[in-house]
């Protein structure tokens, strides 16, 4: 028995089937706190624009048409949501994108055989990674993170951020080619 499709499991939820609901948040709740959380930078703020996320998705049931990807239709919210907030944080010119977290929250999960040097410097690695990250501008983010980390394909980035293919591929080249240069370091002394 195969498991039903985000869009069929959408479709239930449209005829009040909140059980659909359920599962498609256990779905997407780890890849979108993941894609928030990269873009954002800030864990409690990737909780929130998830949380919110699914709001939405339980209010605007009713406008879902299956002519579109669940997957896509959820990312474009998520996304809308967090390039919101970080317009908010540059009007009030509080720049949380340069703020350090230390509260412990990790994205990926560890890698248990690793010993505690290797945890150290994996734990410095990600730290410049997301450093590196929160130094892109907002457009180049967006799309290298929805591909090189939620290995999203182009065609559902271009759905999502609305750009068309070559601007997609040319932002997710420049993103990359600024995150070699910021981790030049980092890429030669990996093993």
């Amino acid at each position: 028995m195969t498991d039903p499709s985000d869009e069929s499991l959408m479709s239930l939820f449209q005829q009040g089937n909140e059980p659909a609901y359920a599962l498609l948040v256990q779905r997407y709740k780890d890849e979108l706190t993941n894609f928030a959380g990269r873009f954002l930078g800030d864990p409690d703020e990737a909780e929130d624009v998830v949380q919110e996320t699914f709001v939405r998705v339980w209010r605007s049931r009713d406008s879902y048409t299956p002519a579109a990807r669940f997957s896509t239709w959820v990312y474009t919210i998520a996304s809308n949501l967090a390039k919101t907030r970080l317009r908010r944080w540059s009007l009030r010119r509080f720049v949380r994108l340069g703020e350090k977290h230390n509260d412990g929250q990790v994205f990926d999960l560890p890698d248990e055989s690793a010993g505690p040097d290797d945890a150290a410097d994996d734990a410095f690695r990600e730290e410049r990674i997301q450093q590196a990250l929160k130094s892109l501008p907002v457009k180049f983010r967006e799309v290298v993170v929805l591909r090189d980390i939620q290995q999203l394909s182009y065609e559902e980035i271009v759905a999502i951020t609305g750009s068309g293919m070559g601007t997609v591929k040319s932002r997710i080249n420049r993103a990359r080619a600024a995150l070699r240069d910021q981790l030049r370091d980092l890429i030669r002394e990996r093993p």
